[in-house]
């Protein structure tokens, strides 16, 4: 039996500037979510500013994605991505105004918030175009036979900057303030269009170049919901999502509850990257393929429980420990429905099914930020979240039940 290679896929150089430009754009994003939480939150002291951050950016997101998916399978994929870096460049020199000191007296709290709406907004629209270029281009730089690892170092590679970037956004504002922090996170943007340079353009597969909208959408549609595997895996995987989002929440856990500041802050947004991250680059080192339904079930499932304890807690510690656990369960999951996508996608489809799965999970994340800020606004911050853990294991408990054959499955290559 031939020894696995943890590292094959890096073995590509072009692979390898992917996985730095990928770096670089998480960071940015990672640091610009945190910083406009803090600032946000800051200002207004209202959960349900940090809830209405959410709904801006999944509302284009998810209005967006299908034509998103259309439009990159029909386009070369690296020069999407560059007009897309591009205008997320310009987009974090208009937050850098924002936050300077000076400018909420000059055009006044209310403007300040209408105009961080709006640029989410705006990012939110340039996300639905980004995701489904980097999935495509991922595909299209690698080998099959390489799609496990690739997509295992792909996901731990976004993971890596999801540990650095929250963490280093909450010691930032406290050193050099969120001004700075910002700048920080435009010069970091500006590397990943660099990296991205390295990359060549890739030849465009769609052979239904030309395609009415309406065709290409519903092909791509289609393809979702007759694949059962895909499906299945993208559902499980957006209720607990949604329902488990409690990471939004943390500015309000940090300030209020456990009183740790800007500091304890960044610590509690790094515990579940830092988690999903160890899981991510374990998993270079075994096999997925055995078991890979069970093994996705009991993920979620893990992940609902770490979010129950989270809310819980009173203790700083304890609620790091949470957190982190809530990483290693999310990072199995990641991990699995990646190797997924990446398997059983065609090539022609990449763009559209990423699409889909942009609506199914991606846009989940803020989603799940609005539902909880609106639940922490009804029923209060600590019950929002353990109503979210609640509900994640009742999606897990109704799939395991109700779809037998997902919870057997097991990965063909």
């Amino acid at each position: 039996m031939t020894k696995k290679d943890p590292f094959s896929a890096l073995r590509i150089p072009e692979f390898r500037w992917f996985i730095l430009m990928r770096l670089a754009i998480v960071l940015a994003w990672s640091m610009q979510f945190v910083l406009i939480e803090w600032e946000v939150y800051r200002i207004t002291k209202n959960p349900w500013s940090l809830g209405l951050i959410g709904l801006m950016e999944v509302i284009p997101a998810i209005v967006m994605a299908l034509f998103a998916g259309h439009i990159v399978d029909q386009s070369e994929k690296r020069t999407m991505l560059l007009k897309c870096f591009a205008g997320t460049a310009i987009i974090s020199v208009l937050y850098c105004y924002l936050v300077y000191p000076e400018t909420t007296k000059i055009i006044g709290k209310q403007t300040f918030l209408y105009a961080i709406y709006a640029l989410v907004f705006l990012g939110g629209i340039i996300r639905s175009f980004i995701i489904p270029s980097v999935f495509s281009l991922l595909g299209l730089i690698v080998p099959k036979s390489q799609f496990t690892n690739a997509a295992t170092w792909s996901s731990s590679s976004w993971q890596v900057s999801a540990v650095i970037g929250p963490a280093l956004a909450g010691f930032l504002i406290g050193g050099i303030g969120v001004f700075n922090s910002m700048i920080f996170v435009t010069v970091s943007i500006i590397l990943g269009i660099f990296m991205l340079l390295q990359i060549s353009k890739k030849p465009i597969l769609n052979k239904k170049i030309g395609e009415p909208v309406t065709e290409s959408l519903k092909a791509g549609i289609r393809f979702v919901f007759q694949n059962k595997i895909i499906l299945n895996a993208l559902s499980l995987d957006m209720f607990a999502v949604l329902f488990g989002g409690a990471v939004a929440l943390l500015p309000i856990f940090a300030q209020d509850i456990l009183q740790v500041g800007s500091e304890g802050f960044g610590i509690l947004r790094a515990a579940p990257a830092i988690g999903g991250l160890l899981t991510m680059l374990a998993s270079t080192m075994f096999s997925i393929e055995k078991n890979t339904g069970k093994k996705l079930l009991l993920a979620v499932f893990g992940f609902g429980i770490s979010i129950i304890v989270f809310g819980l807690s009173q203790n700083f510690w304890i609620s790091v420990l949470a957190l982190f656990l809530s990483g290693v369960t999310d990072g199995f999951s990641v991990v699995i429905r990646s190797t997924i996508l990446q398997i059983y996608t065609p090539d022609d489809m990449r763009g559209r099914v990423s699409s889909v799965n942009s609506i199914f999970v991606g846009s989940s994340n803020e989603l799940g930020a609005f539902e909880s800020g609106l639940t922490s606004k009804l029923f209060g911050v600590v019950n929002a979240v353990v109503f979210g853990g609640v509900m994640t294991l009742l999606v897990v408990g109704t799939t395991a039940v109700a779809s037998p054959k997902f919870r057997d499955l097991q990965i063909e290559k």
